[in-house]
């Protein structure tokens, strides 16, 4: 017989099926639409949300006047209270806290802290023992003034008018020993980087004895570790509401902040604030930036 030479074009052709009717494949997978988790789930995550928003106003409510109390008598416990009133928060919302070093055994301490989003305040209200500086709109906010004011937060403003009176309220609250937490980038970032830190902001870092840098990072989400894509679930910046943010983040498992704890030092140590504010944008930031890439994070020395 003789071979026949096909074209390879054909050879390359599938056989001709032999079944008649066409296989059908169903537009879903096994399971049904309840138990489907490849689709999207707008329902996802809302009774959960629902029950952490209710357990953070009930929180609220049982502890003011418990601060408000406490504010009238001598000692610590209204330091003490405001710390586990923050750690609580950070609980109820689903928000698990890691701490990396340890906060100065000194007082009075000025902590700088890089800024992205409203929950810092919660993490750090949760893990130092101190009162936070913050920018004068915050007291005009409905139930979050009156949290504010009852933590004895130092409000500051932009106006050039009013910087000398409010440089000696951080210095008198310095002076009465009372740490205080600072955020001198100013504003809240995207998440993605640390802005540099304004040396305006630590005109009253000689009247504290130790300056802490920390850096915060939310690493996990989900229970895997975040990368920038959840960058904005976290951070809070621009006209953002903190309401939606707040609802978004409170549908969501398994998130976790860092916190690294660097190695305080005097504030003689640098000449002026503004070798201070630069070398401690530089071990805030590099910390920052190891835990943004899933790296181990050791506490740094500034000096």
């Amino acid at each position: 017989m003789e071979a026949v030479a096909r074209d390879p074009i054909e050879a390359l052709r599938p056989r001709r099926l032999r079944r008649k009717k066409p296989l059908r494949f169903k537009s879903s997978l096994p399971g049904g639409r309840l138990f489907d988790v490849f689709e999207d789930r707008p329902l996802g995550g809302r009774v959960r949300a629902v029950r952490r928003i209710a357990s953070v106003l009930l929180w609220t409510l049982v502890s003011i006047p418990i601060q408000a109390v406490l504010l009238l008598l001598p000692g610590r416990p209204k330091v003490v209270f405001a710390r586990v009133y923050h750690a609580v928060l950070c609980r109820l919302i689903g928000l698990r806290v890691q701490v990396i070093g340890r906060a100065s055994a000194e007082r009075p301490v000025l902590f700088l802290a890089n800024h992205c989003s409203w929950l810092d305040i919660l993490v750090l209200g949760g893990t130092l023992e101190g009162c936070f500086v913050s920018k004068a709109e915050v007291g005009t906010w409905p139930l979050i003034r009156t949290v504010a004011r009852l933590g004895r937060t130092v409000f500051v403003s932009r106006s050039r008018g009013r910087t000398g009176s409010e440089a000696e309220a951080m210095k008198s609250r310095l002076a009465a020993g009372d740490s205080l937490i600072l955020f001198p980038e100013g504003t809240s970032s995207d998440g993605t980087r640390v802005l540099p830190f304004r040396s305006a902001f630590l005109a009253t870092a000689g009247a504290a004895r130790q300056v802490q840098p920390v850096s915060l990072v939310y690493d996990r989400l989900g229970g895997l570790p975040a990368c920038r894509r959840d960058r904005p679930l976290f951070a809070w910046y621009g006209d953002m509401s903190i309401a939606s943010h707040f609802w978004r983040l409170a549908r969501r498992s398994g998130a976790r902040a860092t916190v690294v704890l660097h190695e305080p030092f005097s504030p003689s140590a640098l000449p002026d604030r503004k070798a201070m504010a630069a070398a401690s944008w530089t071990t805030v930031s590099a910390s920052a930036a190891l835990l943004r890439q899933n790296r181990p994070a050791m506490p740094l020395a500034t000096v």
